[in-house]
């Protein structure tokens, strides 16, 4: 097994002004399934391109185990690439799909069927090797892919967003399947997506990326959680959190009530010397549509079966705000209800310059009673 290292590496494109690449600091660790992920123009997949040696470094540098690589030919770098398109030869059947690189490397002819009959039957292709890439489904498709950069017993597998041409049940199937092989097979994979649910189901780590920098690097549950800036609390979840800025007067005041914090909340505000703007950020499921100070307006209900989504809005300095409650079924309201909330789970607070100051307990109370 190999670890991967970025090192301070940079790309930045000709004519443009900001890197696509900025400064990356990322260690992958040996057998790691990391997960890329970020809005598009994040830069996530010109990380990738770096580390297969598609794109020069601009400066810094890439480890794959103790090689710095930064200079090396992508042809001698130990990878594999899996790529959104598959990149099937059509003329070619898939067993000879899945053996054309180890043809390119001289594998002698019975070594290089044996290597690919062992992969088709852990990807459960047997039936299937001497069909056409036209004869073959999506999922099909995108496991030949996944064999051809299998069967070359690479240091480090790469995949750029693989699943993205699949429709929706064959994508939720299809990425547990690449959980349980990478697993499996043990290999450091770096996976890139913009799917952040995909992310979130698949990744040991994932690596959150916005305008070429690194914005969190940690488990799934840690970033979900935990998150360390506005724009991963925003990003990370789906619906996402609900963010909403209260300003810098005191006390907190959302829609004519009043936020209270814990005691652990306040003194975290203060300890932080926040004195300006806090935004309150808060998960679906931590607010309850019913009875509570907040008043607002039921906009749309989104019935799952076994959950629902309840989007609505409420009055704050003259504005219409955009909230999202997550509940269960049955729910009785209707679009045009007015309703009251209130916060029963973690809130989270984040600092003028974005940064999370502390995840507490929190509730609302009538500025009205006060």
């Amino acid at each position: 097994m190999t670890s991967v290292r970025y090192e301070h590496a940079t790309r930045t494109y000709d004519g443009t002004s900001s890197p696509a690449i900025d400064d990356l600091e990322l260690d992958i660790g040996d057998g790691e399934l990391l997960v890329l992920v970020g809005p598009s123009g994040s830069g996530k997949s010109t990380a990738l391109r770096m580390l297969a040696g598609l794109e020069p470094l601009d400066d810094g540098a890439i480890y794959i185990g103790d090689q710095d690589v930064s200079n090396v030919r992508p042809r001698d770098r130990d990878i594999a690439m899996v790529f959104q398109n598959y990149a099937l030869y059509p003329q070619l059947s898939v067993a000879q799909n899945m053996g054309f690189p180890l043809k390119q490397q001289g594998v002698p002819k019975e070594e290089r069927t044996a290597r690919v009959r062992e992969v088709a039957r852990l990807l459960d292709l047997e039936a299937y090797l001497d069909r056409k890439p036209k004869n073959l489904s999506g999922g099909q498709r995108q496991r030949v892919a996944m064999g051809r950069a299998i069967v070359r017993r690479p240091a480090v597998y790469l995949m750029d967003e693989p699943l993205s041409n699949l429709d929706a049940k064959l994508r939720v199937q299809t990425r547990t399947e690449v959980v349980e092989l990478q697993a499996r097979l043990g290999v450091t994979t770096v996976y890139v997506t913009h799917d952040q649910v995909e992310a979130m189901t698949m990744g040991h780590r994932v690596a959150v990326l916005k305008d070429g920098v690194l914005q969190q690097v940690d488990a799934p549950g840690t970033l979900y959680h935990e998150p360390v800036n506005l724009f991963v609390a925003g990003f990370i979840g789906s619906p996402a959190m609900n963010l909403v800025p209260l300003g810098s007067g005191r006390p907190l005041q959302l829609g004519g009530s009043t936020l209270e914090l814990s005691p652990a909340g306040e003194a975290a505000v203060v300890a932080s010397g926040a004195n300006g703007n806090i935004t309150v950020g808060f998960r679906p499921e931590a607010l309850e549509v019913g009875e509570g100070p907040l008043r607002a307006q039921i906009r749309t209900v989104e019935d799952l079966g076994s959950e629902v989504f309840v989007h609505l809005f409420l009055q704050h300095s003259g504005e219409n705000l955009a909230l999202v409650a997550k509940t269960s079924p049955p729910f009785a309201g209707r679009p045009g209800d007015n309703v009251g909330l209130q916060i029963t789970g973690t809130t989270h607070l984040f600092a003028g310059d974005q940064s999370r100051l502390a995840s507490t307990t929190a509730s609302f109370r009538s500025a009205v009673s006060a």
